[in-house]
């Protein structure tokens, strides 16, 4: 596999701090905003149904077994993290999916200081919204059927052991998916093209993909996640996957 995925991590810090840019801070605003609303609402319902559904598990086992209780917390907790992160960023993205085309538009602008021929302004983004919902609903439609082969894997013993480490690295790649398709998008190219690009650069894009997947696990930090992703996206995008890309075409 080729890349560097501690040099892919850096990617999302190196975004993450040049989101106070003057350039790119107006197009910051708008995603995080939505990031806030939706990250209240969901994590309020998914630990409320945890902790429910939790406490009726634990009845079934018997009392001199209770003691798995922290056990299975821990573990519990660490794939509903995954997984209402996962669900928290896809949903934040489908929403917020053209202002975050045009941060990425911006974004590689400031890295490359060449124009792109994306979006221009707010009213080009809104003008976007359904092309970018169909979009998103495709990348869905692609990680929904791996998802639900880990979830079985899940509840077959012996293998659920590996279970919170399939999670893992299925959020981080479907992470790295999901943000590169932005800069790849403001030049035209398919999802086909974002997978294959991805692939070339496996280690780099799974390192940043990863450390997105734990960012957008964590409260409060999740907020800021989904505009650093963007941004660290377009370096991955700019340094290490469109030279190959355009090579390869």
């Amino acid at each position: 596999m080729k890349g560097n995925a501690i040099q892919g991590a850096g990617y999302l810090m190196e975004g993450a701090r040049m989101l106070t840019h003057p350039r790119l801070r107006p197009f910051v605003v708008i995603p995080l905003l939505v990031n806030i609303v939706i990250f209240a609402s969901l994590l309020g319902a998914a630990y409320a149904y945890l902790a429910a559904h939790m406490e009726a598990w634990m009845s079934y086992v018997p009392e001199w077994l209770s003691f798995i209780e922290w056990i299975i917390w821990p573990l519990v907790g660490l794939v509903f993290s995954l997984l209402t992160g996962y669900t928290f960023t896809a949903l934040a993205l489908l929403i917020a999916s053209p202002f975050n085309a045009l941060l990425a538009e911006k974004a590689e602008e400031l890295i490359t200081g060449r124009e792109v021929q994306g979006l221009e302004g707010f009213g080009a983004a809104v003008m976007e919204i359904p092309r970018a919902i169909v979009k998103e609903l495709a990348k869905l439609l692609y990680y929904v059927p791996m998802a639900l082969f880990v979830l079985i894997l899940t509840f077959i013993p012996a293998i659920n052991a590996l279970s919170p480490a399939l999670w893992f690295l299925l959020g981080a790649w479907m992470m790295s998916l999901q943000f590169v398709d932005y800069p790849m998008d403001n030049h035209r190219m398919s999802f086909g093209d974002v997978k294959e690009a991805v692939r070339s650069r496996r280690l780099s894009s799974m390192g940043f993909g990863g450390l997105v997947a734990v960012g957008a696990a964590i409260p409060v930090v999740n907020f800021f996640v989904v505009p650093a992703a963007v941004v660290g996206a377009t370096l991955l995008w700019c340094r290490e996957l469109a030279p190959r890309h355009s090579t390869a075409g």
